[in-house]
């Protein structure tokens, strides 16, 4: 258990000097989402690290392609490629753009992903796809609760229920919060858990900060339930610097020199 909760400290970490380092990026929502990839790369996951396009690995779509720094820190300490790159986040000709992109040759990334809304459409194909091949894999998609105000989600949805894809994990990052404000004030989604009941998902509620949680949680939607699942992870925006938690206003904004420092210290 400590052993996660020091990756996630690591992750956030880095993911606070990359940001500072390339000057923009998205900070709250990386932040706030650690300590769900470090339990995923780090309790849940198969793959190999050397060997990225390994057949048995699990997939791990990343929907919400703007908290690609989270992915980018949580990679680089998986093995996946040098930590010293992550410096290179959003720099001219660097594999770690502002978005992820397979086209820049960054292994262990399964989407290209900017324009939400489509990831859980893609995760669909993937776990349809390893029907078809008898695979036994998981395909775990990760979505932002903003995210949920596009209809293309819904559609995805209802789909991989009516194919009841029980090897397909949905994860919210439910921070009440997106780029405008509060979720419930630009579109209200709730109640959300009801929604994907309603689309025919199995549905768990958990703190989307807190290891032991989050390891029954997926160890719980890890077990076959002949539909797709939805982890909506309760989590705080900003999560590890106490001064910028619930603040909206780090949707998309990097620190700089001086509030890194800060924000460092605040982790420790």
């Amino acid at each position: 258990m400590e052993i996660l909760q020091q990756k996630a400290l690591d992750i956030r970490r880095d993911v606070l000097l990359s940001l500072s380092e390339a000057g923009s990026g998205h900070t709250g929502g990386s932040l706030g989402m650690a300590d769900v990839f470090a339990i995923l790369y780090f309790h849940q996951l198969k793959y190999k690290p050397t060997e990225p396009l390994w057949e048995g690995r699990d997939r791990l779509v990343l929907s919400i392609g703007h908290i690609a720094p989270v992915l980018y820190a949580t990679l680089a300490h998986a093995g996946f490629f040098p930590k010293e790159e992550l410096c290179t986040l959003r720099k001219l000709g660097s594999r770690l753009q502002g978005h992820p992109g397979r086209d820049h040759g960054l292994p262990g990334l399964e989407l290209s992903a900017g324009s939400l809304g489509q990831g859980l459409s893609v995760g669909v194909g993937m776990a349809l796809a390893a029907r078809l091949k008898n695979a036994n894999h998981k395909v775990v998609v990760i979505c932002g609760d903003g995210e949920l105000q596009e209809g293309s989600i819904w559609e995805a949805a209802m789909s991989a229920a009516h194919h009841r894809l029980d090897n397909l994990v949905v994860v919210v990052d439910r921070n009440g919060l997106q780029i405008d404000g509060k979720t419930v004030d630009v579109m209200n989604p709730e109640p959300l858990k009801e929604k994907w009941e309603a689309f025919g998902w199995r549905v768990m509620e958990t703190n989307g900060n807190s290891i032991p949680d989050l390891m029954n949680a997926f160890e719980a939607l890890w077990i076959p339930a002949g539909k797709p699942s939805c982890l909506l992870a309760r989590t705080t925006m900003g999560k590890g610097v106490a001064s910028i938690e619930g603040d909206y206003r780090w949707h998309g904004k990097a620190p700089d020199a001086q509030e890194l420092v800060s924000f460092l210290n605040q982790l420790q």
